[in-house]
């Protein structure tokens, strides 16, 4: 006890907590500091001891009155006051090395001392301060527990909603199954048109360019042309002005000249009727054009269509991997939950274990009360008779005692007769002794 491995309290705080946390009612009324201080009182130690021994382990305080006795024992009501005092010592001793006090004795029940009563008080404050502890900690767990279940019921809904949005998502309705037939075959023939008519724009955009080509090349010549004439008839006119020739050359260079500008005048209309041509071409390259930024567009809405199925897609898989997410903890927490079923079950094999033990103790305490009340009313009938017993026997005493009183007068008044014949022969032999 020198070296303790708790805290030594004061007696005031241990008055406090026993009149809180283990006494209830009159009894933590009526604790006081005087019981314990200076000089502990045995009846109220005693108390104490049996209120927590019922708190730890529901055993009350009247079974310990409660103790059998063999039949051969005489005059049991004698040892009635000493077996709850010693029930008491029995407990305590089984007890009390779990809060590490090993040197329980006898005489720390019947002349408890301050120091030994406050440090065992100190022992016991500090056992069920660390039980009520680990209380708060298994209903903590308990309710982390409880929690866990609500999570693991709240996913498996949650899981369940997922997996009817997935199928309503990927199922399509059989009102529907027709439009989308339509849709995917109307697609179908879009792509194979679109096609068809990307096809022909990349033909026209090829003539077109082609014929642009050309353009740029007679408009080319077109200018040289037109530069050779104005050339020309600066040279004609710097020749005018210079040279004076014959007429004949001059009608010769004339009519040159003439089947030269009729030749310009050819080729001049030549390049306008291709110019109209081209013009006509270039129109219908522009109609052509406008049909393609059409076919254009209605291919654009059909990207945004498939740019949205394909997000419709994204978020199909992101609900599947979400669902395989959800289904993964929807595992471990089924995992858990085997695991916690599993304690659950062991600590409830144990628990009614446990109770079944305890249901036999209690039957059996039950069996041995009523034996030992049994053999309390086989006791008390048997004390009656001894009490019978013996009031005959004092009624029998007494009467042998009348008796012999009367036997002793007899006697006594026979001795007197007998003594004062005695001594009437005495006097009578002497007179006869002098006579003779």
């Amino acid at each position: 006890m020198a070296e303790n491995t708790f805290p030594v309290y004061k007696v005031d705080a241990i008055v406090t907590f026993f009149r809180t946390e283990v006494l209830t009612g009159q009894e933590a009324k009526q604790f006081t500091k005087n019981d314990i201080s200076p000089s502990p009182k045995p009846e109220a130690v005693q108390r104490l001891y049996m209120r927590i021994l019922q708190l730890l382990f529901r055993f009350r305080p009247e079974c310990h009155f409660v103790v059998p006795f063999s039949e051969n024992i005489q005059f049991p009501e004698l040892q009635e006051r000493s077996t709850a005092v010693i029930s008491v010592y029995v407990r305590m001793r089984q007890f009390l090395p779990v809060c590490h006090v090993y040197d329980f004795s006898l005489n720390d029940l019947l002349s408890p001392k301050l120091k030994r009563t406050m440090t065992i008080l100190s022992g016991i404050i500090n056992f069920l301060q660390f039980r009520k502890q680990r209380l708060d900690v298994i209903v903590g767990h308990q309710e982390r527990f409880r929690e866990d279940m609500d999570k693991l019921q709240a996913y498996s809904r949650g899981a369940k909603d997922a997996q009817k949005k997935i199928d309503k998502l990927t199922t399509i309705p059989p009102e529907q199954q027709a439009e989308a037939r339509q849709l995917d075959a109307a697609l179908s023939d879009l792509q194979a048109s679109t096609m068809q008519q990307y096809q022909k724009a990349n033909a026209i955009n090829e003539n077109i360019a082609e014929k642009k080509t050309e353009i740029a090349e007679k408009s080319q010549k077109l200018t040289k042309l037109k530069v050779d004439v104005a050339s020309l008839k600066e040279d004609i006119g710097k020749l005018k002005s210079q040279i004076v020739e014959s007429p004949e050359e001059m009608k010769i260079e004339m009519e040159k000249m003439k089947d030269n500008v009729r030749n310009i005048k050819v080729a001049i209309k030549q390049a306008d009727e291709r110019l109209v041509k081209l013009q006509s071409n270039v129109h219908g390259v522009t109609h052509s054009e406008a049909e393609i930024q059409l076919m254009f567009q209605l291919l654009q809405d059909l990207q945004t269509s498939m740019d949205k199925t394909k997000l419709h897609q994204e978020e199909v898989q992101e609900l599947v991997c979400q669902f395989e997410k959800q289904q993964k903890e929807l595992k471990n927490l089924g995992v858990e939950e085997v695991q916690l079923r599993r304690a659950l079950a062991l600590k409830m094999d144990k628990e009614s274990k446990q109770q079944i033990r305890r249901q036999k103790k209690k039957e059996m305490k039950e069996q041995h009360i009523q034996e030992v009340l049994s053999q309390c009313d086989n006791v008390h009938q048997k004390r009656e008779q001894v009490a019978d017993q013996i009031q005959e026997i004092d009624r029998e005493t007494q009467h042998l005692r009348s008796q012999i009183n009367n036997m002793r007068d007899a006697c006594s008044q026979e001795t007197e007769k007998a003594q004062d014949l005695f001594d009437r022969l005495l006097a009578a032999l002497d007179e006869f002794h002098e006579r003779i």
